[in-house]
């Protein structure tokens, strides 16, 4: 499978995704990849290989290099005169985290151009980007959340410490915990400098979380599979800071949860509701919470880092599968009959 890595994007999660295209350039050493790189002012350039290390994106040397387009079917590198060479690569995988490859104009683009990509589509997108419509969604598919509020005025809607969260950013950017007024106020103006809509939620004690990644394929079974990651136990400190939770993700491997069967068996069933067809074509992860032996979703990872490959026991498996499942949208066949109609009508 030969592959096209779409990474950068204008996002505050610009350097991660640059750090996660540089994982995956090892991970999939086995396969055909190329890369284009979405800088801040989304020009997208096509990157060498042997260039993919992160000085080179920090100096601003890719400026240098070859700027592509995107068009029907594909990636283009604009020649002499207007010639275009399209970008070898049967299927691209949207690894822009945050804003641009996780709000859907990046999914939108790949999708009007009907180009084959691993990305969530649109309708993810809204689900997973915005928190607020992630619990709505959830809480429609059976999946339990922890009570949650807008936040509004200056006054805390719960007992504290709350958690403070930006609603439309990544799960951990702007986030924090807030034990007094004073934090919470704080907490609010921090929260609001990236994000005017804020939800604040109680903070719970003696939370066990875990992580499950996997996707949905119908490359060898009709009727189709669930391919699953390993189970992931998190253990943190009162919740995943900026660097817990996107700076270690490009470790090689992971340990598998201590969890039973039952407990496994449940994650999974969680899972399936939340990807349902809403994520069809996507590699996702779902961080889970354990309270009083139940299990709530916290939060839908749409792009994870690296796309969470060190939880896979064959993660370029896994992703060729995937590959090979993608559909493009069925095209609609228009043929102007009611104009036609209308205007023969006309004529008599």
């Amino acid at each position: 499978m030969s592959y096209i890595i779409l990474f950068g994007g204008s996002s505050f999660e610009h350097e991660i995704s640059i750090v996660s295209a540089i994982t995956l350039k090892e991970k999939l050493a086995g396969e055909r990849v190329e890369f284009i790189f979405l800088d801040k002012d989304r020009e997208f350039y096509q990157i060498s290989p042997d260039q993919m290390k992160s000085r080179y994106f920090a100096s601003g040397a890719y400026k240098k290099g070859r700027r592509v387009e995107m068009g029907r079917g594909g990636f283009y590198q604009v020649g002499f005169l207007g010639n275009k060479k399209k970008v070898p690569g049967k299927v691209v995988i949207n690894l822009i985290h945050g804003r641009d490859g996780e709000d859907g104009k990046i999914p939108g683009m790949l999708s009007f151009y009907r180009i084959k990509a691993i990305t969530p589509p649109v309708e993810g997108c809204a689900i997973s980007y915005n928190k607020v419509l992630t619990k709505y969604y959830a809480s429609g598919v059976g999946v339990k959340v922890v009570d949650w509020k807008i936040a509004q005025g200056e006054e805390p809607p719960f007992p504290l410490p709350v958690i403070i969260k930006p609603a439309r950013l990544g799960s951990s950017i702007g986030v924090s915990v807030a034990k007094t007024p004073e934090e919470y106020r704080y907490g609010l103006d921090v929260a609001r400098e990236f994000d005017p809509l804020v939800i604040v939620e109680p903070f719970i004690e003696g939370v066990e979380e875990f992580n499950l990644a996997g996707c949905w394929v119908n490359d060898q079974k009709e009727e189709g599979e669930w391919l699953f990651s390993r189970v992931e136990p998190v253990k943190k400190r009162e919740f995943l800071d900026y660097n817990q939770k996107y700076l270690d993700f490009s470790r090689r491997e992971t340990q598998v949860a201590p969890v039973d069967p039952q407990l496994e068996t449940r994650l999974k069933e969680a899972f399936k509701k939340i990807y349902g067809t809403s994520f069809r074509g996507a590699l996702i992860r779902c961080d889970f919470f354990r309270i009083n032996g139940e299990i709530y979703l916290n939060e839908i990872n749409p792009i994870p880092g690296s796309l969470a490959n060190y939880l896979f026991e064959d993660f370029p498996g896994t992703l060729r599968r995937l590959a090979q499942s993608l559909q493009l949208e069925r095209e609609i066949e228009i043929d102007y009959r009611y104009i036609n109609q209308i205007q023969q009508a006309k004529g008599k």
